[in-house]
């Protein structure tokens, strides 16, 4: 989402390399570039002005450190402003109360919103160990009620039926009693969304949060709709006692100047990302990891709790018992490596939360993690026999021919594969014999991810 952002606000604190100390003068022009960069960004011009005040405030006259460069020091200042342009600290769901816990989520038709309760239903259900229930007041879209009938149906909720003749405030009403009834823990409630703000939406939703009293009101928001979204939170925000935004589809071609704008301008912390299509696409929003993603400074906490979350351990400690019996690493261990890497979003999500190395090119780089090589090689994998899958060494020129027919691929496609395989075994090997030291060196020769190797398909 802040690709170009990233590169922009880099590029402004490189220029003032071999300066002693931060000045109105030698910063004046890198601060005319970060303006730039954030009002390409899309960011609200009052916010741009206030933010870009703030820094020269607190820049000029700094002393660089001595393990500080200016730039590094213009950069150490931007994150303690990104961060307080974000929001500052986390805050997570507030669920004590006397069950059921209402959760309300409001916002413009198209911003997300079903799919996100069902985001935010799987989280509580998996992560919080809760028992859901979603009902939907959309009485003007029946299919959207149908919608959320079956993302509760896919993500393990309950769910209250609700249909398009009924008024909204009997819904809730039903809706409060079967949760009470049921032993229900949380109830998230989908309400009606417009393509714009007007009374008519705005009393209807006041009513029905009057009659919900949710312990959260959320407003959900398309990251890709530009300012008008900033100005609909806002309105919002003057009528519901909004406690928190959840910014949907950051996955998408956003510049980002929603997620740096909505917050400072409603006064309300960003507490969830969505960040994909599928309902586990839902992250905790953590104002200081996502300034050091903007500045190219990657969010490895982020990473290590999708690995913790994500990743199948029975099948890591099955491999690792393998490894250490001796037993190599076959292509079938190899496509569960490359399934785990895509639940994970893929090479170019993960690469999002890695820090990068100053002057390399961060879009560049994702765009050379195809993710779509990781499908192709796993479509090679199915392709093969248990036994070849076994025994990669069986696999002779006619049956990479009819492997490659069975992908829809080419030789040379089972060939790249069967090379990144022997690279990864041998990185195995070494891991199994010497432990990370080897497995390093290992990576050093030249084992690369797959995916991330030269002359993709």
């Amino acid at each position: 989402m802040f690709d170009n952002l990233s590169g922009r606000l880099s590029d402004a604190a490189r220029k003032l390399s071999g300066k002693g100390r931060l000045t109105d003068a030698n910063i004046k022009d890198t601060l005319r570039q970060v303006r730039l960069a954030l009002l390409e960004a899309d960011v609200a011009l009052p916010v741009v002005k206030s933010f870009i005040d703030r820094i020269r405030d607190r820049a000029v006259g700094e002393e660089v450190g001595r393990s500080l460069t200016p730039g590094q020091e213009l950069v150490k200042i931007i994150h303690a402003e990104l961060v307080q342009l974000l929001g500052k600290n986390t805050q997570p769901l507030e669920l004590r109360a006397q069950p059921p816990v209402v959760l309300f989520l409001a916002g413009l038709q198209g911003a997300g919103k079903t799919t996100t309760a069902a985001k935010l239903a799987r989280r509580l259900i998996e992560k919080n160990k809760k028992r859901v229930a979603m009902v939907s007041v959309d009485v003007r879209r029946p299919a959207a009620i149908l919608q959320l009938k079956t993302l509760a149906t896919e993500v393990g909720a309950a769910f209250v039926d609700s249909e398009a003749r009924e008024n909204p405030r009997k819904i809730v009403d039903r809706a409060l009693d079967e949760s009470r009834r049921t032993h229900v823990d949380v109830l998230l409630v989908d309400t009606a969304g417009r393509l714009h703000v007007d009374d008519e939406m705005m009393n209807e939703v006041v009513d029905v949060h009057a009659r919900a009293k949710p312990h959260e009101t959320f407003f959900v928001i398309d990251s890709m709709a530009g300012q008008d979204a900033v100005n609909a939170a806002r309105a919002f925000d003057s009528r519901l006692p909004i406690t928190g935004v959840i910014l949907t589809k950051a996955d998408g071609d956003a510049k980002g100047g929603v997620a740096l704008s909505v917050s400072e301008v409603t006064g309300k912390p960003i507490r969830f990302i969505g960040v994909g299509e599928k309902t586990d696409a839902l992250e905790e929003f953590h104002p200081e990891r996502m300034a050091s993603r903007i500045l190219g400074m990657g969010d490895v906490l982020s990473l290590v709790e999708e690995i913790e979350d994500k990743v199948n351990r029975k099948k890591v400690e099955k491999l690792a018992g393998k490894l250490k019996k001796g037993r190599g690493f076959d292509l079938a261990d190899l496509r569960d490596q490359l399934e785990q890497m895509m639940s994970m979003g893929g090479m170019a999500a993960m690469l999002e939360k890695l820090p990068l190395p100053g002057g390399v090119n961060a879009a560049a780089v994702k765009e050379g993690a195809d993710d779509q090589q990781l499908r192709r090689q796993v479509a090679i994998i199915n392709s093969m026999t248990p036994q070849e899958r076994r025994f990669p060494k069986t696999i002779n020129g006619s049956r990479k021919r009819r492997i490659a027919g069975g992908s829809g691929l080419q030789v040379q496609d089972v060939n790249r594969l069967l090379k990144q395989h022997q690279q990864m075994a041998r990185m195995m090997k070494k891991m199994s014999r010497g432990g990370m030291k080897n497995m390093l060196r290992g990576l050093g020769g030249g084992g690369l991810p797959p995916g991330m190797g030269p002359g993709r398909s």
